[in-house]
C-alpha cells in the first residue's frame, strides 16, 4: 500500500510541476488575485466555466497541489505504521508539502517573486524526497547491493548536489533573466553526472544500474530542451510551432530537471546504502574474528588447580 500510495503521489506531484511551470511561463502567476479563495469562492466551488485563460491554469495548479497535499498526508500515515526512517521520511514529507503550500499562497498575497523562486525550487526537493521514498518501500531496495568505491559514492552525492544547484539557477533565469550562471551550471552537470553514471552501470548493481542509464537518456533529452529553450527564448530564430513550441519547450525542461534530480538523489541514496552495508560486513567479520580468539585462547588456570607433584619416598 505504501509503495503504490507513494508512486501515486510521485505521478501528481510531476503534474503538479507541469502545471507550475504552465503558471510561470504564461504569466498567470497571479491571474486568480487571491488566496486561500479563488475570486471569493471556496476554491472547490469555482464555476468551471470560468476557467479561462491564465485563471485555467492557476487554478489548476492550486487544486492539483491540493490533491499532492491530501496523497502525501495519506502517504505519511501509511509510512507510520513502517516505522523507522520511513516513518521519519513520511513526516517530511508531510511538512514539506504544508510549507509549499504556505509559500504557494504567500506568493500570491504578498507577490514576491523570491517567493517565486523557493517554491519552485522546494518543489523539486519534495519530488526527489518520494522517489526516494518509492525506492526505499520497493521490493527491489532489498536486492543484494554491489560493490562500490567510496569515490563513486562522493560523485553521487556531489551529482545530486549539482544538479539542484542548476534547477536553483535556472529559477534564476526564469524569473531575473540570468542567463551566464545557469550556462556554467549545465557545464558542471554535463561533466560530473555522466562520469557517475558510467561508474554505475559498470557496477552492475541490480537497483543503480538501470537508474544510472535512465539517468544518462534524460540528460541527452534535457541538452536538446535546454539548447531548444535558448533560442526559443533568446535568439531571433523562428521556432516551428510557434507560441505553443516556446511554451512547451521550457516547460519539458522543467520537469526534465525534476526526474533528473530524483535519480541523481536515487543513485546517491542507493549508493549511501551500499556503504553501509559494507560497513556492517566488516563489522560482522570482526565480530566473528574476535569469537574465534576468545573461542580458541588458553584459558588461564589458578595455580591450586595445577596438580602437585607425589613427594618421594
Amino acid at each position: 500500500m505504501a509503495r503504490g500510495l507513494a508512486m501515486v503521489t510521485a505521478a501528481a506531484t510531476l503534474v503538479l510541476i507541469l502545471f507550475g511551470g504552465l503558471v510561470t511561463n504564461t504569466g498567470a502567476a497571479l491571474a486568480v488575485p487571491d488566496w486561500p479563495t479563488t475570486f471569493g469562492y471556496t476554491m472547490f466551488l469555482y464555476p468551471w466555466s470560468q476557467m479561462v485563460g491564465g485563471i485555467f491554469y492557476e487554478h489548476c495548479h492550486r487544486l492539483i497541489g491540493s490533491v499532492v497535499g491530501l496523497l502525501t498526508l495519506a502517504l505519511a500515515t501509511a509510512l507510520w505504521r513502517r516505522g523507522g526512517r520511513l516513518r521519519a521520511l513520511g513526516l517530511v514529507a508531510a511538512v514539506a508539502v504544508a510549507v509549499q503550500g504556505l509559500l504557494g499562497g504567500l506568493r500570491v498575497v504578498l507577490v514576491q517573486d523570491v517567493l517565486a523562486v523557493v517554491h519552485g525550487c522546494l518543489a523539486q526537493i519534495f519530488f526527489a524526497l518520494l522517489a526516494v521514498i518509492v525506492l526505499l518501500t520497493s521490493p527491489h531496495a532489498r536486492a543484494p547491493l554491489a560493490p562500490i568505491a567510496p569515490s563513486t559514492r562522493a560523485l553521487a552525492v556531489a551529482a545530486a548536489a549539482v544538479a539542484y544547484a542548476q534547477i536553483v539557477l535556472g529559477a534564476l533565469l526564469t524569473h531575473a533573466g540570468i542567463v551566464d550562471l545557469h550556462l556554467v551550471g549545465a557545464v558542471a552537470v554535463f561533466m560530473i553526472v555522466p562520469m557517475v553514471t558510467a561508474r554505475v552501470r559498470r557496477s552492475g548493481d541490480a537497483v543503480a544500474a538501470p537508474v544510472a542509464t535512465a539517468l544518462l537518456a534524460l540528460l541527452g533529452v534535457q541538452l536538446a530542451l535546454g539548447i531548444g529553450a535558448y533560442l526559443a527564448r533568446f535568439s531571433p530564430l523562428w521556432i516551428p510551432g510557434g507560441q505553443a513550441t516556446m511554451l512547451a519547450l521550457p516547460v519539458a525542461h522543467r520537469l526534465t530537471a525534476a526526474l533528473i534530480l530524483a535519480a541523481t538523489v536515487v543513485l546517491a541514496v542507493r549508493l549511501s546504502a551500499s556503504e553501509s552495508a559494507a560497513q556492517e560486513k566488516i563489522g560482522e567479520k570482526e565480530s566473528n574474528r574476535e569469537y574465534e580468539r576468545s573461542r580458541y585462547a588458553p584459558i588461564a588456570r589458578h595455580p591450586r588447580s595445577e596438580p602437585t607433584s607425589k613427594a618421594s619416598i
